[in-house]
């Protein structure tokens, strides 16, 4: 019984040993005021078909995240990045859509400056603009917080107040009928591939 107890200790040492750098780390994050703008829908070689391309909406921002102590590997596994986009509601006047996107990313570097971005697409662009371009000209707020080990390490937003989005409005109200998207999700997938921090791909369970 004293041999289990013994080795019983030595596992939760060592647990603890393993555990508490992750706890004991402090991070700061730089973040960039975020941009949007319409981008086309890019032609992907292959057989040729004629469409014409339509706009989507790009919102992207700047980051770098700075740890300490900083791991050996040099990076971050985890950075969550939380979206709130205020876009005009089409149906009232005056008044405001907010929509909202979680994007994990993973092996981020850390002291590298690395983009983050979501999108909306030509269908929820014609929902708002009742047409398939000019998305840019809906959106009214852009803002962002980089979540690291569950800590707020920074924040930004185009305009407004500071963490608008916090602040409650009886001239926003929160919708999904627009979705966000990330850039795995978009045709956008796999272009300029190392400026963008990696995303985070949620694997469903399987029989």
């Amino acid at each position: 019984m004293l041999k289990n107890l013994t080795k019983l200790i030595a596992t939760a040492a060592l647990a603890l040993l393993v555990t508490s750098p992750a706890h004991g780390q402090a991070a700061r994050a730089d973040a960039s005021k975020p941009s949007f703008d319409d981008l086309q829908s890019p032609q992907i070689g292959g057989r040729e078909k004629s469409f014409r391309p339509r706009d989507w909406l790009e919102m992207e921002a700047k980051i770098k995240i700075d740890v300490r102590p900083e791991p050996p590997s040099g990076m971050a596994d985890r950075l969550t990045v939380k979206w709130y986009v205020a876009i005009k509601n089409p149906e009232r006047r005056g008044e405001f859509l907010l929509l909202t996107r979680e994007v994990n990313h993973v092996n981020v570097p850390i002291g590298e400056d690395v983009y983050t971005s979501v999108y909306l697409s030509p269908s929820s662009i014609r929902r708002i603009t009742g047409n398939f371009r000019g998305g840019k000209g809906s959106v009214e707020f852009v803002g962002y917080e980089v979540v690291y080990n569950g800590e707020v390490v920074g924040h930004a937003t185009n305009k407004g107040q500071d963490q608008w989005w916090n602040i409650p409005s009886e001239r926003i109200s929160a919708s999904d009928t627009v979705p966000l998207l990330t850039k795995p999700e978009t045709p956008f997938a796999a272009m300029w591939w190392d400026r963008y921090a990696e995303v985070a791909v949620e694997r469903g369970g399987g029989s």
